[in-house]
Parts: structure tokens; sequence; C-alpha cells
């Protein structure tokens, strides 16, 4: 036996002599997931599932429930390609629990529109081109409608310059609002252009 492999082995056995004993058995069982039946309103159609706990609700809607329309990009809440819309709200659905969602109304890009009856945020980024690539667009159209509803409902962001009038549909309020969902083919204008065609504005 080496030095090292002797310090290594006495180190690890003097950690394991100071852990109380509650701790070690408790590290012992961690290996089982614990689960729960959660049911979920997706795009208007109600659906359980005996999810662990643990389980995102981006993980949920990808893995066992095949809607694949929303991306896993960062997985750290960074990049929006995961938004979904949550009782009229975007969320990073990387970023919360399944379990958490129980009689939330959730929608995703599969029940905003279908190729033969486009929503019309999904069409305007077609004509504009605003997709590119198409990887981060579910999230982009998820958080545009959402954007333009918050709006519509005179929610304030950051750069509202005047909070008593009634708000308007500027570029600089949509480049505000849709900051936290990242296109890396760099098709910002195109989609400002999508959602202020949306929003009854001249692009």
């Amino acid at each position: 036996m080496s030095r090292r492999e002797l310090v290594a082995g006495a180190t690890a056995a003097v950690a394991l002599t100071t852990l109380p004993g509650q701790a070690q058995a408790e590290n012992a069982g961690t290996d089982r997931p614990v689960t729960a039946k959660v049911n979920l309103t997706i795009n208007g159609e109600r659906r359980e599932l005996d999810l662990d706990t643990r389980t995102s609700l981006l993980d949920a809607a990808r893995e066992h429930l095949h809607l694949t329309g929303s991306k896993k990009g960062c997985d750290h809440g960074q990049c929006g390609a995961c938004t979904m819309i949550v009782d009229g709200r975007r969320i990073n659905s990387c970023l919360t629990l399944a379990v958490m969602h129980q009689g939330s109304e959730i929608t995703t890009i599969e029940g905003l529109g279908q190729p033969d009856a486009l929503h019309p945020m999904q069409a305007a980024f077609i004509k504009h081109d605003g997709y590119q690539c198409g990887y981060c667009t579910p999230g982009q159209i998820c958080s545009g409608v959402a954007v333009l509803a918050e709006i519509k409902a005179g929610i304030p962001s950051h750069v509202t310059a005047d909070l008593n009038a009634p708000l308007e549909v500027t570029p600089a309020e949509i480049r505000e609002r849709m900051s936290g969902n990242i296109c890396r083919c760099g098709a910002y204008s195109n989609i400002v252009e999508a959602m202020t065609e949306v929003a009854g504005r001249p692009a």
C-alpha cells in the first residue's frame, strides 16, 4: 500500500466515524426516489402522472408526456427556451417542480396552435423569420404571447416611462420584457417586428 492510499483510507475512516448515526442511515436511503401522483392540466387536457417529486415541470412535459416543443437549453433558467404559460403567466419550466402546479392551467407551444391553425404569434414569427434555427422559438413565442397580455393588462416594466398613462407596445417595452429569452441566432429585430404586428401596430 502506498503512502497516498494509506492517507486516503485513514481520512475516509475518520470521516465516517464522525458522522452521526442518523445521518449515516439517511444517506444510505437516498437512492430511492420519493414519488407522488401528480395531476396536471396541460393544453386543456388533464393528465395524471406518477412522478419523482424532484421532477421539473419541463421534464414532466418532455419525458413523461412527450410534449417536446419546450426545449431544455441551459437548465438554469437563464435562456428562456423552456418557457411555458402557467395560469396566464410565463415561467421557466426548468426551475419549477411539476408537483407545484397541480390545479394550474399550463400551456406549452403545442397548446397555442397547430400547423393548420396557427396562433397569430406563430404566424407572425414565420412571416418575419423570427425563428432562425428554431431551438429557442417555442419559448420565444410563449413569452411573446404572455408579454402582450402583460402590456394589455397594464403591468409596467422597468422601461415604462409613465405609470399613469396607458401602456403601449413599443420596441423598448418588447425588448425589456423579452430579455430573459435568448436567441443565439440573433433574430431579435425580427422577433420585435413579429410581436409588434400581433399587437396591431405597424412593424
